[in-house]
């Protein structure tokens, strides 16, 4: 019985080990209309952005959409930041699943640009 205990405290402990190696952790960093990173190439997988708000006084946030497509039912509702981003604060989001094809990134509350994210 004690074996039988081992092995299965072995195998929860090695599943919750790598679920957590595979979500990523991507930084990005806002300032005063724009990203510093202008275009991110990710592997398939699953990511958490961690969007930083540098020295722009007012909230950030971050969207990201499929290439092209435009309004906000084709945002990854994933990707939104859990709260919005203060000036000199950081903020994440939930895990987003990112499939292979071109995706943007922007922020419509800074306003910045659309910048490319490609994952192959």
């Amino acid at each position: 019985m004690k074996k039988i205990i081992a092995v299965i405290i072995l195998i929860l402990g090695v599943s919750f080990t790598a679920s957590a190696q595979q979500t990523k952790t991507v930084a990005l960093e806002q300032t005063k209309g724009e990203f510093t990173q202008k275009q991110l190439t990710l592997s398939e997988g699953t990511y958490i952005f961690e969007i930083a708000n540098n020295g722009v006084d007012h909230n950030v946030g971050f969207v990201l959409v499929p290439q092209g497509k435009k309004g906000e039912k084709h945002h990854i509702k994933s990707a939104y930041v859990t709260k919005l981003v203060a000036k000199n604060k950081k903020s994440t989001t939930k895990k987003v699943l990112l499939k292979k094809g071109t995706y943007e990134y922007f922020c419509p509350l800074n306003p910045t640009p659309r910048y490319t994210l490609v994952v192959k």
